[in-house]
C-alpha cells in the first residue's frame, strides 16, 4: 500500500470529518424524539474515524489501479456529500434537508461500494460498513423526521 496516497485519502477524510466537529449534537438534537435503538453520543465520532480509514485505505487500493477514474470519482462524490449532513441537521436543524442529504450519500457510497468492487473485491468489501452505517443513519434521521413534525414545520 502506498502510504502517501493513504495520506491523502485520509486528509480528505478529515476535512468531511471536520464538519461534523464543527456541528456536534447539541440541546436542540437532546430534545428531539429519537428511537430507542439510537446510537450513544460517543458511537458516532468512534464509527466514523474507523469508516473514515476503511474507505481511504479501499480508495488507496483503487488508486494503484488502472482505468479507475470512475471509481475515484464515486469516492470523491461521497466524501464531499458526506460533509454535508451535519451543517444541514445540526447547524440549520433542518431534518428534511438533512434526509435529503442522506440519501445523496447513501447513492455515492453504494456507487463508491459497487465501482470499487468491480475493480477490487476487498477494496469494496471495505466500503460495506460505511454502506451500512449511512443504512443506519438514514434510518434514524427518516424516525426523526417522522415523529418530530413541530420542529419540521418550525424548520421546513
Amino acid at each position: 500500500m502506498d502510504w502517501s496516497i493513504f495520506i491523502v485519502f485520509m486528509a480528505a477524510s478529515c476535512t468531511a470529518a471536520a464538519t461534523g466537529s464543527l456541528f456536534p449534537p447539541d440541546e436542540w438534537y437532546r430534545t428531539l424524539n429519537k428511537p430507542t435503538w439510537t446510537p450513544p453520543d460517543w458511537a458516532f465520532p468512534l464509527t466514523w474515524v474507523t469508516l473514515y480509514i476503511l474507505s481511504s485505505i479501499a480508495a488507496t487500493l483503487i488508486a494503484a489501479q488502472s482505468g479507475v477514474g470512475l471509481a475515484l470519482a464515486f469516492w470523491a462524490f461521497q466524501i464531499a456529500a458526506n460533509t454535508l449532513w451535519s451543517p444541514v441537521f445540526f447547524g440549520l436543524k433542518r431534518i428534511k434537508a438533512a434526509m435529503l442529504a442522506l440519501v445523496v450519500l447513501w447513492v455515492a457510497v453504494a456507487g463508491t461500494l459497487v465501482t470499487f468492487w468491480m475493480v477490487d473485491a476487498i477494496a469494496g468489501a471495505l466500503m460495506i460498513p460505511y454502506l451500512i452505517w449511512v443504512s443506519i443513519a438514514g434510518a434514524l434521521n427518516w424516525w426523526i423526521l417522522q415523529n418530530n413534525p413541530q420542529e419540521v414545520a418550525a424548520n421546513p
